[in-house]
């Protein structure tokens, strides 16, 4: 009990550290204002929840231990970037070569829970979210594993309504389309946007 009020000072600021890395630019956000576009807000929900769960996972999994992995194995850091950019790079060019909404066939559909959550390991402010999160937010000593779950419980509930504001961006947007060519050039943009963050990656 002794614990509480030292809990409840790492959940102010925590807040607004996870608002903030969640409503911000990046590729996740960039990717649900496309598929909020592209297939509505019903159908991009298992890509949002895919996105908070992998979010809690990876934080977890930093607050188990295996942050440290890449201060002893430097190359396991740089073999993630590769991969978190080629992955990033096979999704832009998804998004800027999707049809129209009217035009799908059954052929495209919006990224799965799964494939969501598993981008999470190789998203680089994904990352900087858990390692900066557990290593700024948590009480040391006995209070470690108590304000870490507080973190993680805290970021999956800020991060879900925040990234939902940019799938529903992505609705409205999508409601301003009104023609095939206007589509393509959308997701283009959108393809673009997403392929940029591989700098990002990359820095």
């Amino acid at each position: 009990m002794n614990q509480i009020p030292d809990l409840l000072a790492v959940a102010g600021p925590f807040v607004f550290f996870a608002f903030s890395m969640s409503a911000t630019p990046g590729p996740n956000n960039m990717m649900l204002t496309a598929s909020g576009a592209n297939y509505g807000f019903v159908r991009t929900l298992p890509h949002m929840l895919g996105i908070s769960v992998g979010c809690m996972l990876l934080m977890s999994a930093v607050a188990l231990g295996l942050g440290t992995l890449f201060e002893q194995w430097p190359a396991a850091q740089q073999a993630l970037k590769l991969v978190g950019s080629l992955y990033l790079l096979w999704l832009a060019w998804k998004i800027a070569s999707a049809p129209a909404p009217e035009a799908v066939r059954g052929g495209s559909r919006p990224l799965t829970f799964w494939q969501a959550a598993a981008f999470q390991f190789a998203n680089p402010k994904a990352w900087v979210m858990a390692i900066s999160g557990i290593a700024s937010f948590t009480l040391a000593g006995e209070g470690f594993m108590l304000s870490a779950v507080l973190v993680i419980l805290l970021m999956g509930l800020i991060n879900l309504p925040s990234i939902a504001l940019w799938a529903s961006f992505g609705v409205a947007l999508g409601r301003l389309l009104k023609t095939p060519a206007h589509w393509r050039r959308f997701n283009v943009l959108m393809g673009g946007l997403t392929a940029a963050c591989v700098a990002m990656i990359l820095a």
